[in-house]
């Protein structure tokens, strides 16, 4: 049995080529989805200020309501 003209057996990958290969790809596969830092995705300048929005605006409304005595 005759194989293919593109064969090469010396061009295969070794046992110990393939270990390292694989134990690289085992410490990647552990460090997916960890995050460096302190891992907050937004600053506190920034929560601040949307809690300042938030919090203001939900006061702003109900002094609105409360002067109109509920009539909308």
């Amino acid at each position: 049995m005759e194989f293919c003209c593109d064969y090469q057996p010396e061009k295969t990958t070794s046992k110990r080529l393939a270990g390292m290969k694989v134990a690289r790809f085992q410490r990647n596969i552990s460090k997916r989805g960890s995050k460096k830092g302190n891992g907050y995705p937004v600053g506190p300048i920034l929560l601040g200020f949307i809690v300042f929005v938030v919090v203001g605006s939900f006061l702003f409304q109900m002094i609105r309501i409360a002067t109109r005595k509920g009539v909308a």
